[in-house]
């Protein structure tokens, strides 16, 4: 048997593998990855409910699946972080807010139920700002995650959980979601792999909307090959989801095992950097640049002008969007219910249910978006904000017409302290920078680490955007900058991991 340490340490695509060959159990690696969370997840938080007898129940019939000679899928046996916004039939689904508190689901997302099919060992629920609202992860009702490279810093958000599962060794694999970055921008500041999908590429079915024309889940991991082999997991058309496309998911796990840029066009924006980029992060992607056009990649210089406008958008449509959405949450159907003592009328109950369980981030976001889309000011806020998407989408248009991808650093500045922006939500908005043009446009893109901020010593995201459908683009540039790093430098997770 293999000692824990080992265990937690090998990627997905290793422990697959192993389980597959009987070099190693499901319940082996399910147990050591119990452990570690039970060793460390107190410091670090990363997740909200450990479902220790329904994993080990998935691992056992892995094994024996193993044992009748099946053949096995390539992630079976291997654990998975799962973030508290997809619904899982019997086990918590609080999307990190008091209003859901103790909501045990009926049924399965449609991604849980591609994940179980898979044979993916779902561990439990991670962390997150409360149903997806916020960069850090402080917003979550339950309490803030640490970063496990420094835990007095944030771990991103919202899916911060997530990552940190990722990068305190809890689990080898997550799924997040990414409205605005949520995946991308936790994987930066990680030191791990965060991959947005196309729009509409995986299933929104069961998962808990917060902007439904901008939501979207995706997978998370320490290396790109992992990434990949998740997303082919998780993707594909669902016919209970209107907005799922129907179409073939790209070959990524291929683009994965052949990296190259040769011969291609990267593009680099002159509108992601400048005032606000602490400048290891800007030394970093510069270094990334010159390393892509070494590896025989053609480097172009872009303008796109509207993505200056692109978070005035994004928070124009999202809190329009989450106004409509949560108004489902009236105390009166499920979750939370405040004041139902025969006193008061069912408005009043209503009403004092969302005062005690929705946070104030949340309530911000409501009052802004109901406020945008409100009678004499739908078309001067939330109709601009569709237009100025609509510049977006074109602008990326235009530039796929001349590159094959687009790279950019993933956030402006490394994991800032927990704390330090609460209180100024411009600030906090602002990690987001690089992030949303994407979403609102609903093209792929990923965020892989490009090694360590020289002022700090943690890590930098180094962000890739393809067109939408062209997802394998990703893997094929992230695991050709993958390998290259990982020879020069080691891998900044892998080779420098944080001492919890």
């Amino acid at each position: 048997m293999t000692d824990t340490v080992n265990i937690i340490k090998l990627t997905a695509a290793e422990i697959a593998a192993r389980i597959a060959s009987g070099d190693l159990t499901a319940v082996e690696v399910t147990e050591a990855h119990l452990a570690r969370i039970e060793a460390v997840d107190e410091k670090v938080h990363a997740f909200l409910h450990v479902d220790r007898e329904g994993a080990l129940a998935q691992a056992r019939a892995v094994d024996e699946k193993r044992e009748r000679g099946e053949k096995l899928g390539p992630l079976a046996g291997v654990p998975l972080a799962l973030k508290d916004i997809f619904t899982t039939e019997g086990i918590p689904t609080t999307v990190g807010s008091k209003i859901l508190e103790g909501w045990i689901p009926p049924y399965d997302a449609t991604l849980t139920k591609r994940l179980k099919a898979a044979d993916v060992v779902i561990l439990g629920k991670t962390n997150m700002d409360e149903f997806a609202m916020g960069s850090s992860t402080e917003n979550s009702a339950y309490g803030p995650t640490g970063n496990p490279w420094d835990l007095t810093r944030i771990p991103g958000g919202s899916g911060g959980g997530s990552s940190a599962a990722l990068a305190s060794y809890e689990a080898p694999l997550a799924i997040g979601t990414d409205t605005g970055g949520s995946i991308r921008q936790p994987a930066s500041v990680t030191g791990t792999v965060g991959v947005k999908p196309t729009y509409g590429a995986v299933s929104r079915y069961g998962m808990v909307a917060f902007s439904s024309s901008l939501d979207q889940g995706g997978p998370c991991a320490r290396t790109v090959l992992d990434a990949a082999l998740l997303h082919e997991v998780i993707a594909g058309h669902d016919p209970l989801d209107s907005t799922s496309i129907d179409a073939p998911v790209p070959p990524v796990v291929e683009a994965a095992r052949n990296g190259s840029v040769d011969g291609m066009r990267v593009g680099v924006v002159k509108q992601f950097r400048g005032e606000g980029y602490q400048a290891g992060v800007i030394q970093r992607f510069d270094e990334s640049v010159a390393l892509l056009k070494e590896l025989g990649a053609e480097i172009v210089e872009l303008d796109c002008p509207s993505f200056d406008l692109a978070l005035s958008a994004y928070y124009l449509i999202a809190p329009s969007e989450c106004s409509s959405n949560l108004a489902r949450f009236d105390g009166l159907r499920y979750g939370v219910r405040t004041g139902d003592d025969g006193t008061h009328s069912a408005e009043e109950v209503t009403s004092l249910t969302r005062e005690a369980g929705f946070g104030p981030e949340v309530k911000r976001r409501i009052m802004l978006g109901t406020y945008a889309l409100s009678s004499g000011y739908y078309d001067a806020y939330y109709g601009s904000a569709q237009k100025v998407r609509t510049l977006i989408t074109r602008d990326f248009e235009k530039a796929f017409e001349q590159v094959d991808v687009i790279v950019s650093p993933t956030t402006p500045t490394t994991a800032f302290p927990i704390g330090e922006r609460a209180d100024d939500p411009m600030a906090m908005y602002l990690a987001d920078l690089c992030t949303i043009p994407t979403n609102l446009a609903g093209n792929a893109a990923m965020s892989l680490p490009c090694g360590l901020a020289p002022e700090d010593n943690l890590p930098v995201g180094l962000q890739i955007i393809a067109p939408a459908l062209k997802d394998d683009r990703l893997y094929k540039v992230g695991a050709a900058v993958e390998a290259a790093f990982v020879e020069r430098w080691g891998h900044p997770l892998l080779e420098e991991a944080p001492s919890l």
